[in-house]
């Protein structure tokens, strides 16, 4: 199968690579970041073709590794590419990549004012002005990140699959530990979201759009997310993709 590019987002974890013309994401694969040697972006890639390669990357290593793969033509995004949207921040080229992939997909298939929180490693809130230019935001633990921590420091906390409570009240060590990871995890999601939209002077068409691997699950008992695109920095990449031209 051809089609305009492939986009690869590099994270901690794992790395999505996708399949997509200017329009649309058309298929899509994933690898751990940490096997991303060139026999395994062969097998991981195999059957696909395309024209060009959008890649955001937190993960300095693993962007040698694909600049090596590919040798060339491939766009790396950073803070100084055409996006699309402004940057009002202090120092730009310290965003991640991801982010403003991010902020990129929020401006341009939601509108702004607007925040995207992405729950991976870490859970990160990226803010986007009226006049969609991306400010700043906050990083905090991710999840699981809080969860593993908790087994690993601890000599007798288990550690848990993550699913919703029962009940707020734990009646055994991993239904503690569960009603923590619900109710805690989204008290904080909950806090900084209110401390953002204070600061952003509570504009009534702010929007909060949830992306990563635990989004869903976090989201579903929260109604101040009113969306979540598990494709959003994939999106954000295809669009950036479209600001720059083949020569």
């Amino acid at each position: 199968m051809r089609s305009d590019y492939l986009l690869i987002d590099v994270g901690n974890g794992r790395t999505k690579f996708g399949l997509a013309n200017r329009e649309e994401i058309q298929e899509q694969r994933d690898a751990p970041t940490a096997g991303l040697s060139s026999g395994e972006l062969d097998e991981v890639l195999q059957g696909w073709q395309f024209d060009r390669i959008v890649t955001s990357s937190v993960v300095p290593a693993a962007t040698e590794k694909l600049k090596r793969h590919f040798s060339d033509g491939m766009l790396v995004l950073r803070h100084d590419s055409s996006l699309g949207i402004g940057i009002t921040y202090p120092k730009p080229e310290t965003i991640g990549a991801d982010r403003l992939a991010n902020a990129v997909a929020l401006a341009r298939l939601y509108a702004a004012p607007g925040i995207v929180i992405d729950f991976g490693t870490a859970v990160t809130f990226d803010i986007v002005d009226a006049s969609a230019s991306y400010v700043g935001g906050v990083i905090a633990p991710g999840l699981r990140l809080m969860t593993d921590y908790l087994h690993e420091r601890t000599a007798l906390l288990p550690h848990v699959d993550l699913h919703e409570p029962a009940h707020a009240i734990g009646k055994s060590t991993v239904e503690a530990i569960l009603s923590g990871a619900a109710h805690g995890y989204r008290g904080m999601v909950r806090g900084i979201l209110e401390a953002l939209r204070q600061e952003l002077g509570n504009p009534p068409d702010l929007r909060v759009i949830a992306t990563g691997g635990d989004a869903a699950w976090i989201a579903s008992a929260m109604p101040e997310i009113e969306r979540v695109d598990e494709d959003l920095t994939l999106h954000g990449l295809r669009l950036v993709g479209n600001l720059h031209p083949l020569s």
